[in-house]
């Protein structure tokens, strides 16, 4: 029976425009050998053109069409998997939770309504009416025959006619079914004999199935009928087939024969050849290879021997290579398997005795007596540790020789007190244990020696310290030098092999399918090559070199013979070492290592200053540095600075902690020296008596010093002061002056002052200070002495005289002379910024200015009050000169005699010019009262004459004979 496949034809038609009509070319009806299907063509009987157009299997096997469709539907839509039927063609297809599964809809969609397409319906409604009626009018042009339709659809109608049961694949009539479906019982008699009814039911159904079997036979007919062109054709491929196979098997027998005789003659000795060269190279590959499992073998005790020998920069050398030689080309070797965690373990062991190597280095280098020997100790061993420790990345080394640093301050202090001790036969030992106290026994010269001691073994210490530091720092920095000249080299290699890969890309491409040879020709140097390694492999001190595997002939030669590239370098002191590459630091760590190295001696300096600190604050408890006298602080202060600088020459560092300890016993100092000058000069003041002084031999030397440009105190020297007598004036750049003793002390105070700051500059500031206060101090006692008349209470002196004024007066220029020169002088010690603080001076200067003419103004108020009293009793009448005018010439006589050899001649003119001035006012004032004019009479006359002599006795004064009086603004101006 017949498949569905081919259950009706396509109808034929001799038009062009047929449906499903293919046009066959003459020419290509013989197509190319290809695979034929299982399907028997019916001869043709009838004209070719007659053919069926529909899809064959012969010709149109290469397109697919419907026909090679092999589903299942029914299979395909019913899932046995499911507990019941699905009425739905979507939960058939996706499922049963597609139509319960609920589609969440989309915020970015909007919800279309029929209102957003009531403006299309509008516009088309007009269209779509336009359309219809255009299709109503214009009948749409057959593109095909309706005959083939047709027919078509006569020859499915009658195919249908036949039951879907002979239809089935499985048709059989064995099966009782399917027997009792095509005959069934009913048509048969079932009681023996057969009827009139019977016997037309049996021929009917006869009749029938002879029909059915007449259309199923038509229908095959027209279909084999419709293939016979198939058919021929693939009866004339198969011909044409057999030849070509026939022609392909003698050809290729033909090739073969060729091939074996290409064989024979030209490829199989270069084959042989080929074949003994690899052959001998596996064998010196594997020959190499035992050589260097051997030396790998001697790996340990190589080590061992180098280590002992303190060569670990070396043993580590020798354990990385042999690392890399286990990884790379004897990885896999079961005798080895266990040597990599030795060799760490051994490294691990190296770390741990280069650290405690380094640190008995640096307790040995910093223990050494302490001479004047700055040599380093031992500095190639020193050079070995500190590339081994950087090697294996031991950055915090540094820190090891600071802790050696602290505790070797600590014992230096500690020794040079001990040896200070046992030679000083007062202190005893056994009474006093503590070695503070013990120190503190010791006078200012002893304990200054020791200090001396302790600064010159601090400074040989920091000198060690620099050179062995300096060593570290260069070998630091040939390590970072030789990483910048290792990453400058690998970028011109980087660069060069560029270029070469190009070529040997190309090269690999050509031989990508002739391995043998690019093998034989890249491993055409390898004898040379194993020659040169077993050379290298042959020193038990060599690193390990292996040579090439098979696939990989120059990758691991280049890997491993990388890590062997050394430099040669040479550190300060001239110790030549061998860098090797494999220095793993980038250039940030070595510079902050070299920096932590250069911060190191930086905190060498501190230390040495802290622990000073100590000791001089150990020395300090009992305020026995508050108790130095100026010259002793003077000498401990320029000890200290000079320590000071030493170190920061050292170091290129200040250290604050020493300069900040003097600073603040400076300040101390100053406070003390400044306390015992002000109550000296308190003292001095209190017991004063203000009379002139006898001015020693010392301190016209003084002033003569300071004259010179020098403020600063003279040696004294004892011969030549006895010989000296004493001055009766101070002689001061040529001018005289006569002082009381405390102004001659208070200059000497003033020197100390001065060479004070010069021995200790940094307390220049508060010494300025301290100064101004004393200069100020001496102005406002004494003004409250004498001025005041605070002296007839603490002296007990009866009055306060003329020629006390004028002496007081005097003082107080001889100290006004010299506060320009000790201005002069601070300034030159001052910085720019601290000049305000001269303003001081500036004060100081006008206030005694002020001082000065307030005692001017003094004497002459002395005088006024007693030409006030005297000549408001004159009356004019004989004799001649009058007792009035006679007491006011003595009492001028005395004041002249009182201050002349006190103020020097201008100052004594000048005060007398106000005097004279005093007293013409006075006499003006009574001559108006008593009516006495200028006008030649007896009165007039008197007057002259007593004025006359009043002038005469005046200019007979010492100095005073050229003096302008003008007594002629005596008499009333005539109007």
């Amino acid at each position: 029976m017949a498949s569905s496949h081919s259950s009706s034809p396509v109808p034929q038609s001799n038009s062009s425009d047929a449906f499903f009509k293919k046009d066959v070319d003459a020419t290509k009806r013989f197509r190319p050998v290809q695979s034929l299907p299982d399907v028997c063509p019916q001869e043709p009987t009838g004209n070719p053109n007659n053919l069926c157009d529909s899809p064959s299997l012969v010709v149109d096997q290469q397109r697919w069409t419907i026909y090679h469709s092999k589903v299942n539907l029914p299979a395909a839509l019913n899932d046995p998997r499911l507990a019941k039927r699905e009425s739905d063609f979507f939960t058939k297809t996706w499922g049963v939770d597609f139509v319960d599964t609920e589609v969440t809809p989309s915020f970015y969609l909007p919800q279309i309504t029929k209102e957003h397409f009531a403006l299309y319906q509008q516009e088309i409604t007009p269209r779509e009416k336009v359309h219809e009626r255009c299709k109503n009018i214009c009948t749409p042009k057959d593109p095909f025959d309706r005959t083939l339709l047709h027919t078509h659809d006569k020859s499915r109608t009658d195919l249908e006619q036949v039951p879907k049961i002979f239809m089935k694949p499985d048709f059989a009539l064995e099966d009782s079914l399917t027997f009792n479906a095509v005959l069934p019982w009913s048509h048969f008699s079932t009681a023996g004999g057969k009827g009139n009814r019977d016997a037309a039911s049996s021929k009917l159904l006869q009749e029938k199935l002879s029909h059915y079997l007449d259309i199923v036979e038509v229908n095959i007919a027209h279909q084999i009928s419709l293939r016979s062109e198939a058919f021929f054709h693939a009866m004339t491929s198969q011909h044409e087939l057999q030849d070509y196979l026939r022609k392909t098997s003698q050809a290729v027998k033909l090739l073969r024969e060729k091939i074996s005789k290409i064989d024979k003659v030209m490829c199989e000795g270069s084959l042989r050849v080929l074949r003994l060269s690899l052959t001998r190279n596996n064998c010196i590959k594997a020959y190499n290879k035992l050589k260097l499992m051997a030396t790998v073998h001697q790996t340990q005790p190589t080590v061992q021997l180098l280590l002992s020998t303190s060569e670990y920069v070396g043993a580590l050398d020798l354990i990385a290579t042999t690392q890399e030689v286990l990884q790379q080309e004897l990885q896999g070797i079961h005798s080895f398997r266990h040597l990599g965690s030795q060799l760490c373990e051994l490294e691990k062991l190296i770390d741990k005795m280069m650290i405690a190597e380094f640190s008995t280095y640096a307790r040995n280098d910093l223990n050494r007596p302490l001479e004047d020997d700055c040599q380093i100790l031992e500095e190639e061993r020193l050079v070995s540790l500190v590339f081994g420790l950087l090697k294996q990345r031991k950055l915090n080394f540094y820190e090891i020789y600071g802790d050696e640093m602290i505790n070797t301050a600590k014992n230096i202090i500690k020794q040079c007190v001990v040896n200070t001790v046992s030679q000083i036969e007062e202190i005893d030992t056994e009474v006093v244990v503590k070695l503070a106290d013990q120190m503190r026994m010791m006078n200012f010269p002893q304990w200054f020696d020791l200090l001396k001691n302790i600064f010159s073994k601090f400074t040989i210490f920091l000198k060690r310290v620099k050179a062995t530091l300096n060593t570290i720092r260069s070998v630091v920095f040939l390590v970072l030098d030789k990483n910048q000249k290792t990453r400058e080299l690998e970028d011109t290699l980087q660069k060069n092999s560029a270029k070469e890969n190009v070529v040997d890309s190309e090269v690999a491409y050509l031989t990508h399918e002739g391995m043998f040879i690019s093998d034989a020709f890249g491993e055409a140097e390898l004898p040379a090559a194993a020659a040169a390694d077993s050379q290298r492999n042959s020193s038990p001190n060599s690193e390990p070199c292996s040579s090439d595997s098979v696939s990989e002939p120059e990758g691991t030669t280049d890997s491993s013979s990388s890590k062997e590239h050394t430099s040669s370098s040479v550190t300060p002191g001239g110790v030549e070492m061998m860098i090797s590459d494999d220095m793993k630091l980038t250039d940030l760590e070595l510079v902050r290592l070299a920096n932590n190295i250069q911060e190191l001696l930086y905190n060498a300096s501190d230390v040495c200053h802290d622990r000073s600190v100590k000791f001089l604050m150990a020395r300090a408890k009992d305020g026995f540095l508050e108790k130095l006298n100026s010259s002793e602080f003077v000498t401990l202060s320029r000890l200290m600075e000079g320590f000071i600088l030493d170190t920061e020459q050292i170091c290129g560092r200040k250290s604050m902690s020493l300069r900040g300890a003097l600073q603040s016993q400076a300040n101390r100092f100053v406070n003390r020296f400044h306390e015992e000058r002000k109550t000296k000069l308190s003292l001095l003041l209190d017991n004063e008596r203000w009379k002139q002084a006898e001015v020693p031999a010392e301190f016209q030397d003084l002033v003569d010093s300071v004259a010179d440009g020098r403020i600063s105190l003279p040696e004294k020297k004892p011969t030549a002061t006895e010989e000296r007598k004493p001055a009766e004036f101070l002689i001061v750049e040529g001018q005289k002056y006569a002082t009381v003793g405390t102004v001659l002390l208070l200059i000497r105070i003033i020197l100390e002052y001065c060479q004070c700051v010069d021995n200790i500059p940094s307390i220049t500031t508060d010494m300025l200070t301290r100064l101004s206060d004393l200069l100020k101090y001496f102005n406002s006692r004494s003004c409250q002495l004498v001025l005041g008349a605070g002296a007839l209470q603490v002296v007990g002196l009866k009055t306060i005289t003329t020629k006390n004024l004028a002496l007081s007066s005097r003082c107080l220029q001889l100290i006004v002379h010299y506060i320009p020169i000790i201005r002069a002088h601070f300034e030159a010690r001052l910085q720019p910024k601290q000049f305000s603080m001269l303003r001081h001076f500036d004060h100081i200067t006008k206030d005694y200015h002020d001082h000065i003419a307030e005692i001017s103004a003094k004497l002459v108020a002395i005088m006024d009050s007693l030409f006030d009293k005297l000549l408001s009793k004159y009356e004019v009448k004989a004799p001649v000169p009058s007792a009035c005018f006679r007491n006011i010439c003595k009492q001028m006589a005395k004041m002249h005699e009182a201050i002349y050899d006190l103020l020097p001649e201008e100052q004594t003119q000048m005060l007398f010019l106000r005097i004279n001035a005093s007293y013409k006012l006075h006499l003006k004032r009574q001559l108006a009262h008593l009516n006495v004019v200028n006008d030649g009479g007896p009165l007039n006359g008197l007057v002259t004459s007593d004025v006359a002599f009043y002038t005469g006795n005046l200019q007979a004064l010492k100095g005073l004979n050229n003096l302008d009086l003008n007594m002629a603004e005596i008499w009333e101006q005539k109007r």
